[in-house]
């Protein structure tokens, strides 16, 4: 699909569309520690409130078993149990970040899981101690118990959190205009339990309470000098260029999103998640800005680390023979470099097998498709119909400038042609590139429609799961038999 030699220069990011500011930036708190070293300081805040309740959840689950009547539990399983735990509760949203968290809300869910797990436990005794039955007191007092354990060590994390909160408020911008933007932003200021202190509005309209932000720039500097931690939207974010540009933003940065839902359906690219949180009465929930959740990020990773790596160890003799042949054929030059665009527009190199005899510079930044070009040799055309061409790219995975699946990186040149011209494009930027994606294993490759693309990858970006990658990666295998390449 991309010609092959020295990469083109990169775009320029575009100003967010909104106002100049109307009143210089007040600024009560100045960081002054690295942005890279400031970002990886709130992700390890972030997992703090995770933190206190999965030890108030583990601490539950030994509690129990120390309560109810003395059996012959299998330690392995037990400790088993304890492992997996904090695994079932993060999948049922038990650790979700919240404004007003409650104990007894989440009773139901606590409840639920722990039925589950004592009931997994009583079989795993039957097996061990062969010939005894469930004991059903037992599993319904061990429920019961693990229940209200587990109910009040939450809520004395939970108010200890409110305490803490109110005591060091976090520096927040309101996105928005309007009463609602308003009304938030005055909730913000008068309740101190939500541990908020707005420090700047993105929006049209002076409400005379914060100061405006009118660029990009102006946004960017604002959270960096007030160190901001989280960015409350009003009104549902678009789908277009400059919506997508200040989320990439605000995510780049490691702020935490809310939507404050003022009655109007959250239907479109920025899907809120499921939740029943309300911010002084107007239903909020967490925005989804792909995939700058420290906990998914790491999860990611990780297959990305361990796949690869397997892969590189298993394909290297088909590295070998690939890189002879490429040699044998074309000469010297077996590897290709080009740059390419990744996670929040930062620039990488990318590797692949050479298919072709070396193009000039702006050819190789500009050429869209070179799938009939004369220059592709007999070699680099089995390489490229193989998909065997992309196999280095392996070593970008391990080396994490792309994961194994994910948008398809692209040209600067073309990144910025197509955020232009298709809604959502630029938005793609908040997942890690990817060898394979939803679009390519959907047939979007080669020349089919870039607006169809980004909307598979924002799609996949807004449904992510490690099970989706399982299916991807699945489905990309067997689209390899069919001689597809692009």
């Amino acid at each position: 699909m991309t010609t092959e030699s020295a990469p083109a220069p990169h775009h320029t990011r575009h100003p967010v569309a909104v106002p100049a500011p109307a009143t210089p930036l007040r600024t009560p708190h100045r960081s002054r520690r690295a942005p890279q070293a400031r970002h990886g300081l709130r992700g390890a805040r972030r997992l703090g409130p995770a933190a206190g309740l999965c030890a108030a959840d583990v601490l539950a689950l030994a509690g129990t078993v120390a309560l109810i009547p003395p059996l012959p539990w299998p330690v392995a399983a037990l400790v088993l149990a304890a492992a997996l735990q904090p695994a079932v509760h993060a999948c049922r949203g038990l650790y979700r970040p919240s404004l007003s968290p409650s104990a007894l809300a989440d009773v139901p869910a606590l409840a639920g899981l722990a039925l589950v797990q004592w009931l997994l436990l009583s079989e795993a005794l039957a097996a061990h101690d062969a010939g005894r039955a469930v004991d059903w007191h037992a599993v319904l007092l061990a429920v019961l118990i693990q229940t209200l354990l587990c109910c009040g060590a939450r809520a004395l994390v939970y108010a200890a959190r409110r305490r803490r909160a109110a005591r060091r408020p976090q520096s927040v911008l309101v996105v928005g205009d309007g009463p609602i933007a308003h009304q938030v932003t005055i909730a913000l200021l008068e309740r101190t339990q939500y541990g908020m202190r707005p420090v700047g509005r993105v929006g049209a309209g002076d409400t005379g309470v914060l100061p405006q932000l009118g660029t990009a720039e102006d946004v960017s500097r604002a959270v960096i000098q007030n160190d901001v931690r989280h960015a409350v939207f009003t009104r549902q974010p678009g789908d277009d260029h400059e919506s997508a540009a200040l989320i990439g933003l605000f995510a780049a940065h490691g702020c935490r999103l809310w939507l404050v839902d003022g009655g109007a359906a959250a239907e479109n690219l920025w899907r809120c998640a499921t939740g029943r949180d309300h911010l002084w009465g107007f239903s909020v929930q967490p925005l989804r800005a792909g995939l700058h959740r420290p906990v998914a990020r790491a999860v990611k990773r990780a297959i990305d680390i361990v796949l690869a790596g397997a892969a590189l160890v298993v394909a290297a003799p088909v590295l070998a023979v690939c890189a002879l042949a490429v040699r044998l054929s074309d000469g010297p030059g077996v590897i290709f470099r080009q740059e390419r665009i990744g996670l929040d527009g930062r620039p990488f190199t990318l590797l692949k097998f050479r298919t072709m005899a070396p193009a000039d510079e702006h050819e190789s930044a500009t050429l869209w498709n070179i799938a009939l070009d004369r220059r592709v040799s007999v070699t680099g055309s089995v390489l490229r119909r193989t998909s065997l061409d992309e196999l280095p790219q392996l070593w970008n995975v391990v080396r994490g400038d792309m994961s194994l699946v994910g948008p398809r990186p692209e040209r600067p040149y073309y990144v910025g042609k197509f955020s232009h011209a298709h809604p959502g494009y630029r938005a793609r930027h908040r997942m890690p590139v990817g060898l394979t994606g939803l679009a390519q294993v959907n047939g979007l490759r080669g020349d089919t429609s870039i607006e169809e693309r980004a909307r598979f990858d924002n799609h996949y970006i807004e449904t992510w799961s490690p099970w989706q990658d399982v299916c991807i990666m699945v489905r990309t295998a067997a689209t390899l038999f069919r001689l597809g390449g692009s």
